[in-house]
């Protein structure tokens, strides 16, 4: 949508930030938005909240220059409205027509691609091992990673190629060295960050169990075996090796307080088996996802808190603001933890949601079999993850 050339409006539009927007949002303000995006684009993704109103109004319906009152009736004319669309040119255009019928308006600079470069650490303030632990959050995709410091060292677990220079910027202002970039698994949903942080002199950190997918850049870094700890400083990172949402799919247990579980058990949900071997497959996968879930995670302390690659519109999150929550709180509340394994397998493979946006190309290029330049890598990972099994269907009452 935004490639087309839009005429400048006549009248001034204001634009705010995706930050200053996000802001508003998280103080709890009243926000109306009117997204001109396609429906199609607005109903796989958008930006909401419980304080946000979200209307969808295709941009070709302000290109003639009488627009239908039915249009117009949809839109609020009683409050401030801020137009979106992709990037940020199309919104500006049908701000401007709304603006000259009185309305008031402004719009989102870079649309939802500047929504997807919102990037926040979280301190996780229940972490009680040796140093400071913090949450990474993008709320576009729901995707989350972890940064772990203690001395003079830190190590960041599921790093995202989009914000390679976020995270050694962060070391540099915490006066620590990045010294570990690890990652949990083949992700099917975003471009890892990892080989990015090994040509800046991070070690870099794959599971052993993920290089028979096909990774063709092995030799290049560590492999983790399970059991292997990697320290930081006073703290540790243990290898917990909990396969299911893919074969080679890795925890990383972080001194004895976080499991870093990646894509094998979130706060509101369970993985999708289905995403490596495709439908053939993922009957097999969701048994060794049971498995895994049952020996090597939910057999941990019920204070062990865990923290997922990602969260979902679904999530709550905790009240320090990370998506963590201690596993015998998740055993309570979500009844796919109590199962046995055959409901557990028939539950998860009956409501499974699309499958993530370009997933195919994202898997390759993780994997090292396809070169994806910065602005497509950044551009195949735009929209929902999806990598969770379906919320509805896994959360207890």
């Amino acid at each position: 949508m935004d490639d087309m050339d839009f005429p400048t409006p006549d009248v001034e539009i204001e634009s705010v930030t995706a930050d200053g927007l996000k802001g508003r949002i998280d103080a709890g303000e009243e926000v109306t938005l009117l997204d001109a995006r396609m429906e199609s684009d607005y109903e796989e993704w958008r930006i909401d909240g419980e304080h946000v109103e979200s209307v969808n109004v295709p941009y070709f319906h302000f290109l003639d220059e009488e627009i239908d009152d039915d249009v117009l009736a949809g839109i609020p004319d009683d409050r401030e409205v801020t137009v979106l669309c992709a990037k940020g040119g199309a919104s500006e255009f049908v701000a401007g027509a709304l603006k000259e019928r009185g309305y008031d308006v402004n719009h989102l600079e870079e649309g939802m691609n500047g929504w997807a470069r919102i990037y926040e650490a979280v301190e996780v303030e229940r972490y009680d091992g040796a140093g400071t632990l913090y949450q990474y959050q993008r709320p576009s995709s729901g995707c989350l990673g972890y940064l772990v410091v203690d001395g003079d060292e830190a190590a960041v677990i599921d790093p995202l190629r989009a914000f390679t220079d976020r995270y050694l910027e962060d070391s540099t202002e915490l006066g620590v060295e990045l010294t570990y970039a690890i990652d949990t698994h083949i992700h099917a949903d975003h471009i890892s960050g990892l080989r990015n942080l090994a040509e800046e002199g991070v070690e870099g950190v794959i599971p052993a169990a993920a290089v028979d997918r096909g990774v063709t850049y092995a030799d290049e870094l560590t492999l983790a075996e399970d059991g292997d700890e990697f320290p930081v400083g006073d703290a540790t990172i243990e290898t917990v090796f909990t396969p299911g949402h893919t074969s080679g799919m890795t925890s990383y247990l972080i001194d004895g307080e976080l499991l870093a579980t990646g894509d094998g058990l979130f706060v509101e949900s369970v993985a999708r088996p289905d995403l490596e071997e495709g439908d053939e497959g993922a009957e097999d996968a969701a048994k060794q996802l049971y498995e895994s879930l049952q020996e090597r995670v939910l057999s941990l302390p019920d204070e062990t808190l865990i923290g997922g690659a990602h969260f979902s519109d679904a999530a709550e999150p905790a009240a320090d603001g990370t998506y963590t929550a201690p596993v015998g709180q998740l055993v309570d509340e979500m009844d796919a933890l109590t199962m046995d394994e055959a409901e557990f397998v028939e539950l998860i493979l009956s409501d499974m949601p699309p499958r993530p946006a370009n997933y195919e190309d994202i898997i390759a290029t993780n994997l090292g079999q396809q070169e994806t330049g910065d602005q497509e890598a950044f551009e195949l990972e735009l929209g929902p993850n999806n990598c969770a099994a379906s919320q509805e269907s896994l959360a207890g009452d």
